[in-house]
């Protein structure tokens, strides 16, 4: 990426967005959440020379927020500050907020000595990069997210429901897959976030009615620059919630929002190019090249390894299920949407792998980093993936991830691959957060306990 002298950018952004008086700093957190600061945009020059401050103990968070004190960035080190330094390219308008003013930009945390700082996932995703840089590779990285529309009032007993209709007012619980009628209902709100992606740089393509009711599924385009790819995968999770909002409806990358309807998922379209632009994955061969398998094989041995990873939430274990289009094993197969790792039908030039495995709620740095890490692991070794699978996909087939968080947990943290690749203070950064989340939701009595336990035990 070309690198544009700040107030060169500064200026330009001014003179484009003359109304223009704050600007939300944000920091995307192990879970992906942005947090960070509103200043103004007379201040924002300064972020740029080092005066913007957060504590590492951003990356110390459960999701609500609070700081996880085992993994020694709270109180141990008096919650001291670091130093966030904008990204390039991420200074843009926020259009769903037309009538305040408001711009953002995104920004990634430096340590004490200017370094890279360990707990930040975008750095993981960067320094896994170095690797294939070093083998005179590029990955070409594309994000598809899936989300649900929701009503913000729940129901009587705290449950998600769907919005009420735009059209007809009523709500809608069956399930339509690539439903017109569906788009055609929520299409005000659809295409207010396509406005929004445009204006936000973020190249967005096919939008698609899924199987739950107000659910979609919005494909980002293909990047060969896979830190810029999570940057703005980033930016349209905070897009589709403020558009919704304007609406009226709340969406939630939650994995499971309904018990009897379809999950949510990321799935990452992955292939590699050469020094001379080459796909290395291309072949008349329908299922790739041998180099697409050795990818294939190294990523079916860190699947297990990396399901906290792609499953960070207690919610996320829901949507692992026998024939739910969400993999129990780390099966591979031409065109078969049943498996964890699919070929898609395409031009030979455009063979790719689709990593089908992760929920809505997996970080984009750490995705793409666990994935580009499992592709490396397999070509360095040449690993071989074993047969296609043919035919339905969970027919006779073994449960082999590990699919309860505990126990994913617990696979993570014995990762010796992982802790290669991600970084050993990164590694037991994440996993402690991971289990401090864990244990905080294991302590909660929830309403169903009552309704099983109170007078039957």
């Amino acid at each position: 990426m070309v690198v544009t002298d700040p107030v060169v950018q500064l200026t330009a952004f001014r003179q484009r967005n003359p109304n223009t008086r704050f600007v939300d700093v944000l920091l995307a957190d192990l879970c992906g959440i942005p947090r960070g600061k509103r200043v103004t945009i007379d201040e924002l020059p300064g972020t740029y020379h080092g005066s913007f401050l957060l504590p590492g103990s951003m990356f110390a968070l459960d999701v609500l927020g609070g700081t996880i004190q085992e993994t020694g960035l709270g109180f141990d080190e008096g919650d001291a500050d670091r130093r966030c330094l904008p990204i390039d390219g991420t200074l843009l308008p926020v259009p769903w907020r037309p009538d305040e003013g408001i711009a953002q930009i995104q920004v990634s945390m430096v340590d004490h000595d200017g370094s890279p700082f360990y707990g930040d996932p975008r750095h993981v995703l960067a320094d896994v990069l170095k690797r294939f840089g070093a083998m005179g590779l590029t990955p070409v990285v594309a994000i598809e997210l899936e989300f649900y529309l929701l009503d913000p009032e729940r129901t009587v007993d705290g449950r998600a429901q769907p919005p009420r209709l735009p059209q007809t007012g009523r709500r809608e619980y069956l399930t339509q897959i690539n439903s017109m009628t569906d788009l055609n209902e929520y299409s005000a709100v659809l295409a207010e976030i396509c406005a929004a992606c445009e204006a936000q740089a973020i190249p967005s393509g096919t939008a698609l009615a899924e199987y739950g009711p107000g659910q979609f599924e919005v494909n980002l385009h293909h990047c060969a620059d896979a830190l810029l790819a999570c940057d703005q995968a980033i930016r349209f999770k905070r897009l589709v919630r403020g558009v919704a909002a304007r609406h009226g409806m709340e969406a939630t990358f939650m994995p499971k929002p309904y018990m009897d309807h379809a999950g949510s998922g990321a799935h990452i379209h992955v292939s590699l190019l050469d020094r001379d632009g080459r796909n290395i994955f291309a072949s008349e061969d329908p299922s790739g090249s041998a180099t697409l398998k050795h990818a294939i094989g190294g990523l079916a041995a860190t699947m297990a390894d990396a399901m906290l990873i792609f499953a960070p939430t207690v919610n996320s274990y829901r949507r692992y299920r026998s024939e739910s289009y969400v993999p129990l094993n780390p099966s591979w197969a031409v065109n078969n949407r049943g498996v964890a790792l699919r070929i898609p039908a395409s031009t030979p030039e455009n063979r790719r792998i689709e990593h089908r495995v992760a929920g809505a709620d997996a970080n984009p740095y750490l995705l793409t980093a666990s994935v580009l890490a499992g592709i490396h692991h397999g070509l360095e070794r040449a690993l071989n993936p074993g047969a296609p699978v043919s035919g339905n996909a969970y027919r006779d087939a073994t449960t082999t991830l590990p699919i309860t968080w505990p126990e994913a947990a617990l696979k993570f943290e014995s990762s010796q691959v992982l802790r290669d690749y991600l970084g050993v203070k990164f590694h037991h950064l994440f996993v402690t957060t991971r289990r401090g989340e864990l244990q905080a939701f294991e302590a909660h009595v929830s309403p169903l306990e009552y309704a099983w336990y109170a007078r039957t035990c």
